[in-house]
């Protein structure tokens, strides 16, 4: 099991997170960055990338996964029709792992359990061939007081309570919002998105979480996002337990001490002194 918990994670907005481990490693979920109208940075702003995570091939979570690939050199871990697109776009395959439900992987130093989750995957390659596969949910195994859960895009569905027993999860995102500024020429109007307001809440509680952290939007200004804090007050009224909430603000950050406990700041700070610790942070 890693035992380097992540001192930083940073919300881009949708479903992104930039994450920075307390020896420097950086991990980027759903890297999102090119159209996302809130993200505060884009795929040149890293200097250094070890890991990207990829949860389906919607361009809202593949996004620019194979340009900061190609730029950095990070290992990706994705599924097959992800890899498709990597590869069709020039990603070296010895760059990227495949993987499934149920697999756990250890790539640049991280554990990384692949689950189940109830959604969709399919894109097509620059030939116009289709591709299409399942789409996953994550969980970073970091310690035994961090287990961080990622699905990307799912819907409900009864599976997450033995998920809880057999991972435990104790922190992660849950997309409950349909992200504003994003153009779509489809007809009609997405009402929810996979997860209504009361099926989030549901789906934290499922899944055991201590801490969520809602996604898929791009701005707190947004009518999902009330109706889930409304949903959330309404449980506990009803004297039901419901996770800690933390709605964060694209490019806002935490940090995570190795004791779980979280701590929201307004910037990103130095990794490491020269003994290996923060001062003044309890790592």
């Amino acid at each position: 099991m890693t035992q380097s918990p992540f001192l930083q994670v940073r919300f881009l907005g949708v479903a992104a997170y930039e994450m920075i481990a307390r020896d420097g490693r950086r991990v980027l979920l759903d890297p999102f960055l090119t159209g996302n109208p809130t993200c505060p940075v884009g795929p040149d702003n890293f200097d250094r990338v070890d890991l990207i995570i990829v949860t389906h091939a919607a361009k809202d979570h593949l996004g620019d996964t194979a340009r900061i690939a190609l730029n950095s050199g990070a290992s990706v871990i994705c599924g097959g029709e992800v890899r498709a697109y990597l590869e069709a776009h020039g990603v070296p395959s010895s760059q990227i792992r495949v993987t499934a439900w149920g697999m756990r992987l250890e790539v640049a130093g991280f554990e990384v359990q692949t689950l189940e989750c109830r959604h969709c995957s399919f894109t097509t390659l620059p030939d116009g061939t289709f591709v299409s596969g399942i789409p996953l949910a994550f969980l970073l195994d970091l310690n035994e007081n961090i287990r961080w859960y990622h699905p990307g895009d799912t819907s409900l569905f009864h599976d997450m309570k033995l998920q809880a027993e057999l991972y435990r999860p104790t922190i992660g995102s849950l997309g409950i919002a349909n992200p504003a500024g994003i153009p779509s020429n489809a007809p009609g109007k997405k009402l929810t998105t996979d997860l209504s307001p009361r099926e989030g809440v549901i789906a934290a509680q499922w899944l055991g979480l201590n801490t969520v952290l809602p996604c898929h939007y791009t701005s707190l200004d947004d009518d999902l996002v009330r109706a889930f804090m409304r949903c959330v007050d309404d449980a506990r009224t009803n004297g039901e337990t419901v996770p800690e909430i933390l709605l964060l603000e694209p490019g806002e950050w935490l940090r995570i001490a190795a004791d779980g406990s979280i701590y929201p700041t307004t910037a990103s700070m130095e990794i490491e002194n020269s003994n290996g610790r923060r001062d003044g942070f309890p790592i």
